[in-house]
C-alpha cells in the first residue's frame, strides 16, 4: 500500500534507496536540484506546489518542510529473515519493543539501531506504534535501513529466540544490576518496555536478567529513545572497547 512521507532528509534517503517512489511534492520556494534530479532517476513524478494546504492536505499538519513524496509503504520483515541476514562473523543484537506508542520514540530508537549496528527491531500488531510517516520522518532515513519485525506473540518470539541461542536482558527494576555490568558479548535481545507501563508481564517472565540505568537526578525515568540509546551504546562499548 502507498503512503507519503515528508520532510527532507526522508525524502532524500528514500530516493537514494531500493524503495518504490511514485511522486515528490516540492513547495515552489524549495530550491533542491539535488532531490529533482534523484527524483527523475528513479522515474518519479515531481509536482511543484504553490499552495502550503496541498501538502498538508497529504500529510496532516505537521513540519514537511515543504517536501512530501508517494512511496511504497514500509514492509515488516520475518523474524528468520532478520536472523538469516545477520553476518556470520557478527554477535546479533536485536531489541524488542513491548508496547511502545510513541512514534516520535520508535523514529528516534531507529535513528540510534542504524548508528550501533542493530540486526532488527521487534514490535508487537497490538497496542503498538506501527512503521508511520511520523516514524520516517523522526528517524530521517534510518527506517530505510533498520529491519523492523511485528509479531503477534512477544513472548513466544523471545522463546524462540533464545532456542537460536540468544540472552534477553530487559530493561526493568525487578532484581537489575547495573546496565553497564554485563559483558554483552553474546547474542542478545535488549527489551525495552512501554512509555507509561515498563515491560509486561509476560514478556518479563523471558528475561534472562534485568538492567538498570542509574538515576541520581530528581526524576524517576528517562524518555524511552533515551534510555534505549543508553544501552544499546553499552552494547556497542562492551563489543567495541575504545583503544
Amino acid at each position: 500500500m502507498r503512503q507519503y512521507i515528508y520532510g527532507r532528509n526522508t525524502v532524500l534517503e528514500a530516493l537514494k534507496g531500493d524503495k518504490p517512489v511514485y511522486q515528490v511534492y516540492l513547495m515552489k520556494n524549495v530550491k533542491d536540484n539535488r532531490m529533482i534530479e534523484l527524483a527523475e532517476d528513479k522515474h518519479a513524478k515531481v509536482n511543484i506546489v504553490t499552495q502550503k494546504n496541498v501538502l498538508s492536505k497529504l500529510v496532516g499538519n505537521v513540519v514537511h518542510q515543504g517536501i512530501v513524496a508517494q512511496v511504497e509503504g514500509y514492509d515488516y520483515y520475518s523474524i528468520d529473515e532478520i536472523l538469516q541476514s545477520i553476518p556470520k562473523n557478527k554477535q546479533p543484537l536485536l531489541l524488542m519493543l513491548d508496547g511502545l506508542e510513541d512514534p516520535h520514540n520508535l523514529g528516534a530508537i531507529l535513528r540510534t539501531c542504524d548508528a550501533v549496528e542493530v540486526d532488527g527491531v521487534i514490535i508487537g500488531k497490538n497496542r503498538s506504534v506501527a512503521l508511520t510517516p511520523t516514524v520516517a520522518k523522526v528517524s530521517t532515513g534510518a527506517i530505510d535501513y533498520v529491519k523492523v519485525a511485528q509479531v503477534t506473540n512477544l513472548s513466544r518470539t523471545l522463546d524462540d529466540l533464545k532456542k537460536e541461542g540468544f540472552w534477553v536482558v530487559g530493561c526493568d527494576l525487578d532484581n537489575s544490576q547495573d546496565y553497564r555490568s554485563i559483558d554483552y558479548n553474546m547474542p542478545v535481545v535488549i527489551v525495552i518496555g512501554s512509555e507509561g507501563f515498563g515491560i509486561s508481564r509476560l514478556v518479563k517472565k523471558h528475561c534472562d536478567m534485568n538492567v538498570v540505568l542509574p538515576m541520581n537526578g530528581h526524576v524517576t525515568s528517562l524518555n524511552a529513545s533515551v534510555a534505549t540509546a543508553v544501552i544499546l551504546y553499552q552494547v556497542y562499548n562492551s563489543r567495541h572497547p575504545f583503544k
